[in-house]
């Protein structure tokens, strides 16, 4: 079969059985890059054609905006509109690349740029940035390649901006257009509803730490960095296999050399009444005071 396919096993692989053979031949065959490569070239639409119908889904201004129509015509030479919707640290992990998608216009290292936090609204400066681009550069897998322009319709990476980005935001040149938070912000599914307490081995290395819990805010969407009154730092993830993900990259990327600590996970659990019952209920205190 391997040889009717074209494919060429080594001596360790003709060793192989059972389950471990047909991945092996099957990710020869048909491996998942390239499968998805394709996939992705056959059946998604471009970004021209694509954002014609989907800007009314991503965009909060007036249908006759201006930016509205460079970004439904993926117009290059239009207003720069750029949705940043994630932190990515470099190979280091002591500074980070804000990586988003260009809408319309073209981003440029050494050009002004007005950088909208999700709390943004218009005519005041909260949450409101004008900075400097310094570096664009394009993420290829865990490498980056630094480029003098990216038009719109591409992904890019964007330096030094991170210090006014928690998460996610709008980065654009037009500062007369509307500008209440540009572009929607993204609304996840899920929600983080199951945390751990973690503190160090050594006092003296608190504040290491909480710098690392401030970088792995920053980089992990889903994750909630608290710190309760009594001075516990609590990561809340969406379940424990996300929050041994957090561990691993707080312990091995953003605060190596730290002896971390952690608490047992605990379960926030969140109900409530959808309907009425049909019948009354009554559940009284333990020290019979109070009842519900």
């Amino acid at each position: 079969m391997a040889n009717a396919l074209g494919m060429k096993l080594n001596e360790e692989e003709k060793e192989l059985t059972g389950k471990q053979l047909v991945k092996t031949i099957m990710g020869k065959w048909l491996s998942c890059a390239d499968s998805i490569l394709e996939m992705m070239i056959i059946h998604l639409p471009s970004p021209k054609k694509a954002q014609k119908y989907r800007i009314r889904c991503l965009y909060e201004g007036p249908p006759d905006d201006p930016i509205v129509t460079a970004m439904r015509e993926c117009d290059p030479k239009g207003p720069l509109m750029v949705y940043a919707s994630k932190i990515v640290p470099t190979t280091d992990g002591n500074s980070f690349f804000a990586f988003g998608r260009v809408f319309s216009g073209t981003i440029s290292p050494g050009q002004k740029v007005r950088i909208l936090g999700p709390n943004y609204t218009p005519g005041k400066k909260e949450d409101l940035h004008e900075r400097i681009i310094k570096a664009t550069v394009l993420m290829n897998g865990k490498s980056s390649i630094s480029v003098q322009e990216v038009p719109c319709g591409n992904y890019v990476g964007i330096a030094n901006i991170d210090q006014f980005l928690l998460k996610y935001g709008t980065i654009t040149d037009n500062d007369k257009a509307y500008c209440i938070k540009n572009m929607k912000n993204m609304k996840s599914s899920v929600s983080p509803v199951v945390k751990i307490g973690v503190f160090p081995r050594s006092p003296a290395e608190l504040p290491k730490m909480l710098d690392g819990l401030k970088k792995l805010a920053k980089s992990e969407p889903f994750a909630q960095i608290n710190i309760e009154e009594t001075g516990q730092s609590i990561i809340a993830g969406i379940g424990e296999l996300h929050l041994e993900i957090c561990l691993q990259d707080l312990r091995e990327f953003y605060a190596k050399d730290i002896e971390i600590i952690q608490t047992e996970p605990a379960i926030v659990y969140r109900e409530t009444v959808t309907a009425n019952s049909s019948q009354v209920c009554l559940s009284k205190a333990p020290n019979k005071h109070n009842r519900l």
